[in-house]
């Protein structure tokens, strides 16, 4: 078995797939594709030239790719079902599909892609900050995103019954973008939203890729 990972490692996308792939722990190799400057043959697995991209080398050439980080992990779900990362209950499986679109879409395009873009991804390409992009994603978009989180959240554990999956991986690696823009969430406000991120941004999958990032981030954001 060989399974492949095309992307960089501190997209949220791509985070989504190592954490589904560590949770189900299948071994894979991470190779770096910058979403800025993917090599030439890149768009052949990703027509759309984004990241992640996959490949199964257990396949046969040339059907053995994948694009898209939902794509992928349903394909890991289907082909490696156990630990299951969706629910078997048909609504419940509807609502986890709901939680990873609202993260895909709300979440990254209003609050990761304004945040992390321009605190971090900017550094990286050396260009200079513009703040007020941050504080409109802020004022904005988070209050909405927060509330909705925390009442969705309650008391509960995990997003979607009573076992963690794409619904609560989607959501949390949104978050440690954020984290990485230097954005914490604010506990006074939101605090179940706090409690349920810090508690799965500590599991070991989580755990494992935000320690790998953090050094780099720290050491790009202070320069």
């Amino acid at each position: 078995m060989a399974l492949i990972v095309y992307g960089a490692n501190l997209s949220p996308f791509v985070r989504k797939v190592r954490v589904a792939l560590a949770e189900k722990g299948l071994a894979y190799s991470l190779e770096p594709v910058s979403p800025f400057q993917p090599p030439p043959d890149f768009a052949e697995i990703s027509p759309l030239k984004r990241i992640p991209a996959f490949r199964d080398t257990d396949l046969p050439e040339p059907n053995n790719h994948l694009a898209d980080s939902s794509v992928i992990c349903d394909y890991l779900e289907h082909k490696y079902p156990t630990p299951p990362l969706y629910p078997r209950d048909p609504y419940a499986r509807a609502r986890a599909l709901w939680f990873e679109e609202y993260a895909d879409s709300q979440i990254a395009s209003n609050m990761v892609r304004p945040l992390f873009f321009e605190r971090v991804v900017k550094k990286l390409l050396k260009m200079q900050t513009d703040e007020s992009v941050c504080e409109a994603a802020l004022r904005d978009h988070m209050p909405a995103i927060g509330d909705y989180l925390e009442k969705q959240i309650g008391d509960r554990e995990y997003l979607v019954g009573d076992a963690f999956s794409i619904a609560d991986i989607a959501i949390a690696t949104m978050f440690v973008n954020v984290h990485h823009a230097g954005e914490p969430i604010d506990s006074a406000r939101w605090p179940k939203l706090a409690a349920y991120v810090a508690r799965l941004h500590a599991r070991a999958s989580f755990k494992a890729a935000i320690d790998e990032e953090t050094p780099f981030v720290r050491q790009l954001r202070a320069a």
